[in-house]
């Protein structure tokens, strides 16, 4: 995507007196940043100008640069706020290229964002200083430029009033069979399904014969077991690690915090239909021994229903852990977490109950997963979450990319949103948007939550 996208987007909705500043921050977007080399304060108002300028146009900041939208659970102090998410290994991949921090702060401003979900845990690697995951895309840029692609954003971003929170992939490995958790855990640290065979075994991570026949893997990947014994320890020091090195975080968002998926979906182990996992022999010992009863295994169904809540409170605990010594490093972080848009689907199939994460006070917001195109069935699930005890703090996640050939039709969920009153919303993703301009020009010219 050429680093002139953002002007060719909104050089028709800005006076013509301002083409040489606009040309002056596009230039200084693209060129290499290296060291302490940093735009100047020329371009930096340049920028600003072009921001300020689209907001007048009805296509800018929902809020003033250096002001950020207010708390979660406190929807009446400022407007809704909008988070992107930034992928690691997506179309742009900003972190990888410290010359694109710049564009990427400033398209964000141009779509009205306030938040930013910064991928830097995927895959059991890392793209930021870490000693606990495999941290070669940082070692790689840094060795490259000698900037810290993070460090710069965080800088960039705050300068520009953005929050940024680091978004990681807290239990998927994707296919990394040789993420350093397993060195440190062994394989045993992978989920097994009600069986006995792991994830590892399976072909392509997905469900084998004769099972495959009706049985899918939503997301086919290596998934951890969160009732491995010290592997909420592990994980919980892995992300205050990250804290502790980057202070000025302004959030943690935890993704792919559940057991795997599988289509059709499993309502738990107590029917004996479908398919579900965490029946590692490491796992099972751990319910014997806390509980004093054998869990389910393979066609025996006994203790199912104590065995389903014992694993649902697995995944609970490491919500706990996690956000108890990220607090502990940072006291005023938000932590927040992409969650199954079915709340019901998520406590019986996945071990999630991210209602149960918001009233405990685990979770700042929660922001469900509505990647729908169907927009009747968006409003009723909105409907829904505004009705709940904890609806101010649910921002649903929009799958934009699904309008790519359609925009206008990112546009009528987007009022959908707006119509239900939500806190916030996070859209899926900014490599996607940025990738089609006609998207892209859209979403800059339509009215900021």
């Amino acid at each position: 995507m050429s680093t002139l996208l953002l002007s060719d987007s909104l050089g028709r909705t800005l006076p013509r007196i301002f083409t040489r500043s606009r040309a002056r921050a596009e230039k200084s977007a693209a060129e290499p940043l290296r060291g302490g080399n940093r735009p100047n304060a020329c371009t930096r108002f340049a920028t600003l100008l072009l921001v300020l300028l689209a907001g007048a146009s009805g296509g800018g900041c929902g809020n003033p640069a250096g002001t950020p939208g207010g708390s979660p659970g406190d929807p009446e102090s400022a407007p809704p706020r909008r988070a992107l998410w930034v992928l690691a290994e997506g179309h742009v991949r900003s972190l990888d290229a410290p010359e694109r921090i710049p564009l990427l702060v400033e398209r964000a401003q141009a779509l009205a964002a306030t938040d930013l979900f910064v991928q830097v845990h995927r895959a059991g690697r890392a793209w930021y200083n870490s000693s606990y995951a495999d941290a070669a895309p940082y070692h790689a840029v840094l060795d490259a430029t000698g900037v810290d692609g993070l460090a710069l954003l965080l800088e960039e971003a705050h300068q520009a009033g953005l929050r940024v929170h680091a978004w990681v992939n807290v239990l998927s490995l994707a296919r990394n069979r040789e993420a350093p958790i397993l060195d440190r855990l062994g394989e045993q640290a992978v989920v097994a399904d009600r069986w006995g065979r792991s994830l590892l075994d399976y072909p392509d991570y997905d469900v084998p014969f004769p099972d495959r026949r009706t049985l899918r893997m939503g997301s086919p990947s290596i998934y951890l077991d969160p009732a491995l014994p010290g592997l909420a320890e592990d994980l919980a020091a892995t992300y205050a690690e990250l804290l502790a090195r980057y202070p000025t975080l302004d959030g943690l968002h935890l993704d792919y915090i559940r057991y795997p998926d599988v289509l059709p979906f499993s309502p738990g182990s107590r029917f004996g239909v479908g398919l579900d996992f965490g029946y590692g022999a490491a796992s099972r010992e751990r319910f014997l021994t806390e509980t004093g009863k054998t869990a389910p295994f393979g066609d025996s169904l006994g203790n199912a229903n104590l065995w389903d809540e014992w694993r649902r409170a697995r995944t609970t605990d490491l919500v706990a852990q996690i956000a108890s010594e990220a607090r502990a490093v940072k006291p005023d972080l938000e932590i927040s977490a992409a969650v199954w848009m079915y709340a019901n689907r998520a406590y019986l199939a996945l071990g999630q109950d991210w209602r149960g994460w918001l009233e405990a006070g685990l979770l700042d917001f929660a922001v469900p997963m509505t990647y729908t195109l169907d927009d009747r069935l968006l409003r009723y699930q909105v409907e829904h979450f505004a009705g709940l005890a904890q609806g101010a703090r649910i921002w649903p996640g929009l799958g934009i990319w699904l309008f790519s050939s359609d925009p206008q039709r990112a546009i009528a969920q987007l009022r959908i949103l707006r119509e239900s009153g939500v806190p916030g919303e996070a859209l899926f993703s900014y490599d996607s948007i940025v990738a089609e301009p006609e998207l892209f020009q859209v979403l800059v010219e339509t009215p900021s939550p």
